[in-house]
């Protein structure tokens, strides 16, 4: 079943290594991080790495979630003359509501705090998210919808997250999925925002990269739940994914997910690929931003999309046909399938 094509007609980002998604995509590109000890200390006494962004103050909490996405919204939106954002709904990504140190109210008035920070009123359709990772792939599909079915000519779609909160990083930590003094299998933790506009596929020859295809699958063999751990969530969400592009996991090029330091996601994508690609390729790799910006949640599935969108543009790709593919700490699973055309 082939469904619908999105296409990505512009891109903002502010991360760790860059406040534009050409300054980010560049470094992410050239392997750069910025990696720094942060403000906060580990159970072993020493301090916890992280990226943070480097705004013009020293922000926090909420207030810095705004200043980032606001950032991202109007470099995303300066790229396309004359658009009107009451008419263009926005999905906001948002941390899922389990993950500890969460933020409080993020979804229920984040985006009205939004439209107060930068003067702007959205779309009625406008919605928050709030499923960690894989609210990108929720979005792509709602955006999907409204497109198709309430005949919308654009979709933006907004990822916003950080992790450098004391209480998330604690939870971490006693989750051992932090990398610290005592754990050296963990990630980095992060904070970025990214935002995309999409819309149908352009009728001229102008390149453009599309989504052809998503996917939500379920692990059971999550992290810590100390089941053997097959991959059957992944698969079924990369398969999902593959059926609505009508590909093959042969027919792709390369990967980008959202491994960030910890051997759990590495593995799981390695047992994904085992059970599903059915050709010999001499080189299929792995790209993963979060090894230049950290972990950075909800933003993950706007990011990829991002660092697709400039390496194709700028052509250091290894073939046209992307798989993208994340995960949460809960189970869910998320999978899409991007072609540059």
């Amino acid at each position: 079943m082939t469904a619908p094509a999105l296409a990505i007609l512009s891109v903002g980002m502010v991360s760790g290594v860059g406040l534009t998604a050409p300054a980010a995509g560049a470094a992410i590109r050239c392997a750069i991080d910025n990696f720094q000890e942060t403000r906060f200390i580990d159970s072993g006494g020493e301090w916890i790495m992280g990226c943070s962004v480097p705004l013009e103050q020293p922000w926090r909490g909420r207030t810095k979630l705004l200043k980032m996405l606001a950032l991202a919204l109007r470099e995303c939106a300066n790229q396309v003359p004359a658009l009107d954002l009451k008419r263009v709904p926005l999905l906001l990504c948002v941390a899922e509501t389990e993950r500890p140190g969460r933020l409080a109210g993020l979804d229920q008035s984040l985006l009205t705090e939004l439209q107060v920070e930068t003067g702007l009123a959205f779309h009625p359709k406008s919605s928050v998210i709030a499923e960690g990772r894989v609210s990108g792939v929720t979005a792509l599909r709602q955006a999907r919808q409204l497109i198709t079915e309430e005949k919308l000519s654009s979709v933006m779609i907004a990822g916003v997250d950080s992790l450098l909160v004391a209480a998330t990083l604690q939870g971490y930590e006693e989750q051992e999925k932090l990398l610290t003094s005592q754990n050296s299998d963990g990630f980095i933790p992060g904070e970025a925002a990214a935002a995309i506009l999409v819309g149908k596929p352009l009728s001229n020859a102008v390149p453009q990269l599309l989504c052809l295809g998503l996917g939500l699958g379920m692990e059971k063999a999550f992290e810590g739940s100390e089941l053997p751990l097959r991959a059957e969530g992944l698969v079924a969400a990369i398969r999902e994914a593959l059926a609505e592009a009508s590909y093959d996991m042969g027919d792709l090029d390369f990967r980008i997910t959202d491994a960030a330091g910890g051997q759990y996601n590495f593995k799981e994508s390695a047992l994904a690929l085992t059970r599903l690609l059915r050709k010999r390729k001499e080189k299929f790799d792995i790209w993963h931003p979060a090894d230049c910006i950290g972990e950075v949640g909800a933003a993950t599935v706007p990011v990829i999309l991002i660092v697709a969108w400039l390496a194709c543009r700028k052509g250091y790709v290894d073939g046209p046909k992307i798989l993208g593919h994340v995960g949460n700490d809960d189970g869910q699973r998320g999978a899409l399938v991007l072609s540059y055309q």
